[in-house]
């Protein structure tokens, strides 16, 4: 599954959000449904900074318990 924020992933949003609509969801409703129908997807986990850079200052990091 897309992480959230990614493109595919606000896609996906969209059409989650625009069948909800076309079914009588209200707005609110309809985004806070498409979210969650993300989120819940099997295989859907946050993968975390991909690189050290990502993972702050060096001095702010912390400490692996590896």
């Amino acid at each position: 599954m897309p992480e959230p924020g990614s493109k595919k992933y606000d896609t996906r949003r969209a059409r989650y959000r625009k069948d909800a609509e076309r079914s009588g969801v209200s707005d609110q409703d309809a985004n806070a449904a498409a979210n969650d129908e993300l989120q819940e997807g099997e295989g859907w986990r946050g993968r975390g900074p991909r690189t050290e850079r990502g993972r702050g200052p060096k001095g702010e990091r912390p400490e692996s318990t590896g």
